[in-house]
């Protein structure tokens, strides 16, 4: 999978001066197989430059394209089945049901898919620290606990990119690195890319660093 940015900028962030930046206004390119960290003070749009390859946002100007095919001509039914087998994302936002358990959080997810069986979840559960906390509402789970359900949920499809906004925020650097190597294991299973935006311009592992 290949995706191109052709000189985009979200519209409310026209007026942003973007000399610095390697992504807003240039040429770029994502492949599958690689990882690349977009790092960025906030207010710069890592949401929004989310947002938009996952086809939630359509106010910017320029191109984005996906396999040579310009996103903005997809409709809604090729991009629930973008979201459903090629894209995977953990918003900022990470929109839990609060009310439902984590476990039930990342089943919804799963039955739309069927990709893991029930066992692999626990399994995942179990890895990320979470097997005792997988009953209780996520409501009422810390925050970094409700992003490690949230990465577990992610997972659930198949994909051949995955996008992390924030992903790891409020994480401290053991859950962290569990957390990673866990979605590096995954995307090179399926020969995937991943995309993680950060706060801070360093993360371990990554190949490509870019300044938005």
């Amino acid at each position: 999978m290949k995706i191109e940015l052709r000189q985009i900028i979200p519209s409310p962030l026209v007026e942003l001066p973007a000399e610095d930046s390697q992504v807003w206004r240039r040429d770029v390119v994502f492949e599958a197989g690689r990882d690349y960290l977009i790092s960025a003070a906030s207010g710069k749009g890592k949401t929004s430059l989310v947002s938009i390859l996952f086809g939630l946002r359509k106010d910017y100007s320029g191109q984005v394209y996906i396999n040579n095919e310009d996103i903005r001509t997809y409709q809604q039914q090729e991009w629930t089945t973008l979201r459903r087998h090629t894209l995977a994302l953990v918003p900022q936002g990470l929109c839990l049901f609060s009310h439902l358990s984590g476990l039930e959080n990342i089943r919804i997810k799963n039955r739309l898919t069927n990709h893991y069986s029930e066992s692999k979840i626990q399994e995942y559960l179990k890895i990320c620290g979470l097997a005792e906390h997988q009953h209780k509402p996520a409501g009422i789970l810390s925050y970094g606990q409700k992003q490690r359900i949230a990465i577990i949920r992610a997972l659930c499809q198949p994909f051949e990119f995955i996008f992390l906004d924030e992903a790891f925020s409020h994480l401290d650097i053991a859950n962290a690195d569990i957390a990673g190597n866990l979605i590096k294991t995954e995307a090179a299973k399926h020969g995937a890319g991943i995309l993680l935006t950060s706060l801070s311009p360093q993360a371990e592992g990554f190949e490509t660093t870019l300044n938005l």
